[in-house]
Formats: C-alpha cells, structure tokens, sequence
C-alpha cells in the first residue's frame, strides 16, 4: 500500500540505474538510502529522516552501495575492529541484501513541474 509522502527532492548519481520495480531485484539505484536511512543507517546517521551518511557510490560498478556492508570499518571505530566481518554479515541480513526492492517512492522525471 502506498502511503502519501511529501514532495522530497533527493541529489541522485547521474550515471545510477533506474529504480526497479516494488518487489524487483535490488540494482543499486541508490533511493531508498537516498530518501531515508534504514535502521542500521539511523543508528549511523543519528536521524530518522534524510540520506543515510553510509551510503556510497561506487564508480567501477556505476551503482549506490552500502557502507557497512562494503567498509564496515569506515563507520566502526578502533577498538571495534574485531567485528568488522560479522558487521558486514549482519548489515546485509538487517537491509535486507538481496531480496527485492522495497522502496515505495515513486520518482518524478526531472522535466516534471513540482505543483504550485
């Protein structure tokens, strides 16, 4: 069920692919940690609304990425290095890697007019 959100314009990489389908495979399109961080963000991020700070665009694969997943050891400090494998295991679990997009946002195209 899609819920009314308010117009929100959030800054994409211009070469990031197109946002899948409700349901689709997860390609990378970058919205769903664009719009809102998940809880693993929130926790990161230290807010509930706006782009997650871990999210990461990655040139070579020309696809968003999550830091904690790819880099856990850019988010966790020292002392917590040790965990930095089961970090990145449990992210990808906590986000769902893997399992489809569930992202319900629905994009404008850039030449739409924002309603007056």
């Amino acid at each position: 069920m899609m819920t009314n959100r308010p117009q929100l314009t959030i800054p994409i990489h211009a070469e990031a692919p197109a946002k899948p389908a409700w349901g689709a495979g997860c390609n990378g399109c970058g919205v769903c940690c664009l719009s809102e961080p998940c809880p693993v963000g929130m926790v990161l991020s230290r807010r509930t609304q706006g782009a997650c700070i871990a999210v990461q665009w990655n040139d070579a694969q020309q696809h968003y990425q999550c830091g904690m997943v790819t880099q856990p050891e850019l988010w966790f400090p020292l002392p917590w290095r040790w965990s930095h494998d089961l970090m990145s295991r449990l992210s990808r679990r906590w986000i769902s890697a893997g399992k489809g997009c569930d992202c319900d946002i629905e994009l404008a195209s850039p030449e739409e007019e924002a309603p007056e």
